[in-house]
């Protein structure tokens, strides 16, 4: 003896049913929305709402139509060639365009030649009695809705009217004597070493030249003390071994003049180096370094600059 069970539906959906416990499920119930105390409540099954269209479909391994369509690159150039043809022959039909004029209120319009431009001048009178000029002033009214510019604030309008204007003016015009004095030092002095290592004695000799302890010109510098033997700041200048004039390694000497170049219009700058104002090669130990911080080491020179609140001489 089988038993039998009645199951109410949500309203609206039909009424009881009667089924068959041994046979059939119990249908769920549809769901339904209600509210208590203000707040929103669901009862019921929303189970069937994964049977509609809005979760029915292809899944994602079986979207393979996803991809950009390929460019026609013809179709693409022949749009171009449309616009030059429609440009050719606007210009082959002989189309002349006159100089601008002012449009004037009296004249008659068959006797004007060409296209006008109409100039219209405001009334400030008209536009006072409106009220526009104190609305934009901020003492009228002014629908907040409209986007206005944004103020430009006091110190900021100070200094930019005050800012001198930027001097892209060299700061020295390097004589060719110069350059070449910068090239014979690099050339002589460091040839051997990498570009960058190049590139750090270039840098002493320059921050030698802005320092008050020494020569303000570069062959000041790099020549200084060449009367005394083996006792100059630069060994090839006094060594009497060394010919200035002669600069056998072409490439070598093409190198140097480029950094010269380089190192005067300031394009570039070596950090580590710094202002250092000395250097000597990695087999030597001078007494002078032990005076010194030491800065930084770049292939077989080690660099150098004064320590605070130590006396040149």
């Amino acid at each position: 003896m089988s038993a039998f069970v009645y199951c109410a539906f949500a309203p609206g959906t039909g009424g009881a049913r009667v089924f068959d416990p041994a046979t059939e499920l119990p249908p769920a119930p549809t769901a339904s929305l209600t509210f208590g105390d203000g707040q929103p409540a669901i009862e019921g099954s929303v189970a069937s709402l994964f049977s509609t269209s809005m979760f029915s479909g292809p899944n994602r391994s079986e979207k393979t139509d996803r991809l950009l369509p390929r460019t026609d690159l013809v179709a693409f150039t022949q749009g171009f060639d449309a616009v030059r043809l429609s440009i050719a022959s606007a210009r082959a039909a002989g189309t002349t365009y006159g100089q601008s004029g002012i449009a004037v209120a009296d004249i008659d319009e068959a006797e004007e030649i060409g296209p006008r431009i109409s100039v219209a001048s405001i009334d400030h009178s008209g536009v006072e009695a409106l009220g526009a000029i104190d609305a934009l002033a901020g003492t009228g009214s002014l629908d907040p809705s409209v986007p206005r510019p944004i103020p430009v604030p006091e110190r900021l309008a100070y200094s930019r009217a005050n800012t001198p204007a930027t001097d892209f003016t060299p700061k020295h015009a390097w004589s060719e004597r110069e350059q070449w004095c910068l090239s014979t030092g690099i050339y002589f002095e460091a040839r051997g070493e990498s570009y960058r290592g190049q590139v750090a004695v270039a840098q002493v000799i320059m921050n030698r030249v802005e320092h008050k302890n020494y020569p303000n010109s570069i062959c000041g510098v790099v020549y200084q003390n060449q009367h005394r033997r083996n006792a100059c700041q630069f060994s090839f200048a006094c060594d009497g071994k060394t010919n200035v004039n002669r600069t056998p390694e072409i490439a070598a000497w093409a190198q140097a003049q480029e950094i010269t170049a380089t190192v005067l219009d300031e394009d570039i700058y070596l950090p580590e180096v710094g202002d250092a104002t000395h250097y000597h090669a990695t087999y030597v130990r001078p007494r002078w370094a032990r005076n010194m911080d030491r800065v930084t080491q770049v292939g077989l020179h080690v660099f150098y600059r004064f320590r605070p609140g130590w006396r040149f001489g």
